[in-house]
């Protein structure tokens, strides 16, 4: 499986952007697919998930109610929509695939991730 992700760029704050992961290659009937962060020197952490056949979406606390992760099954892309961006939501963004339906104790563990994409730079500016 491969993962291309795309999207970012430099924004105010409180702007919007929005970043996109399609999968390719091999493909699974019931994948979960996450996107998570990193900043320099920190751990990479969860920002949002969903299942791909029933379409449960799960959140990091820090970005509900601003973010919205969705699936489009026709061209096989995941989206992260993110509004209201903060300063602090400034970082390397990843997409990541499970081949299995992970339940929800699993979806924010980075661990339970097989496939990875290339991160996405995010900035936002104060």
């Amino acid at each position: 499986v491969q993962l291309q992700a795309c999207g970012g760029g430099l924004v105010q704050d409180g702007g919007s952007l929005s970043v996109s992961c399609e999968l390719s290659g091999r493909t699974f009937s019931r994948p979960t697919v996450g996107w998570f962060r990193q900043v320099s020197g920190k751990e990479r952490e969860f920002v949002a998930a969903i299942r791909w056949t029933d379409n449960d979406k799960y959140y990091a606390d820090s970005v509900k109610g601003r973010f919205t992760v969705s699936r489009d099954k026709v061209k096989n892309t995941v989206l992260l929509q993110m509004n209201n961006l903060k300063p602090e939501d400034t970082a390397l963004y990843y997409c990541a695939a499970s081949p299995t339906r992970l339940i929800t104790s699993e979806v924010r563990r980075r661990d339970n991730y097989d496939y990875w994409g290339q991160g996405t730079q995010v900035t936002v500016s104060s």
